[in-house]
């Protein structure tokens, strides 16, 4: 899969987003290594702490469903639906792909539907000297 087709499954997962509160959308597609993709939304809950970010439900969804082993993340976002400038994991959603990825996994953050913009990062770029499940060793 293209990063271009990633990021495109990434947009269309922000129409899914349940956010009555914020109004923010969220889609994130996750790559799987082998080939299977996970979309998610973000999810939005009125006490706020049980909200749930869209990288985290594709995570969550691919980790329940058996996998592993992922290559690539493309995120989306912004305020009623409409990609107005990049919008980049949260620090939790970080922290989760440093559980299951290797440094040089890749999170393509999405700037613009049209034309298509987006940024690649490695996770050792958004978050240098990550705690690891390597430290519980």
């Amino acid at each position: 899969m293209t990063n271009e087709e990633l990021c495109l499954r990434a947009i269309d997962a922000m129409d899914l987003a349940y956010v009555p509160y914020s109004g923010y959308h969220v889609g994130a597609a996750l790559l799987c290594e082998d080939g299977t993709v996970y979309t998610g939304c973000n999810i939005e809950n009125a006490s706020y702490t049980p909200t749930v970010c869209a990288e985290r439900t594709a995570f969550f969804k691919a980790v329940s469903e058996g996998k592993r082993r992922f290559t690539r993340i493309a995120v989306a976002g912004g305020k009623d639906g409409q990609i107005v400038g990049a919008f980049p994991p949260c620090g939790v959603c970080r922290q989760v792909m440093s559980e299951f990825c290797e440094d040089s996994f890749e999170i393509l953050v999405i700037r613009s539907k049209t034309p298509l913009l987006y940024d690649v990062f490695t996770l050792n770029d958004l978050l240098p000297l990550r705690f690891s499940p390597s430290y519980l060793k």
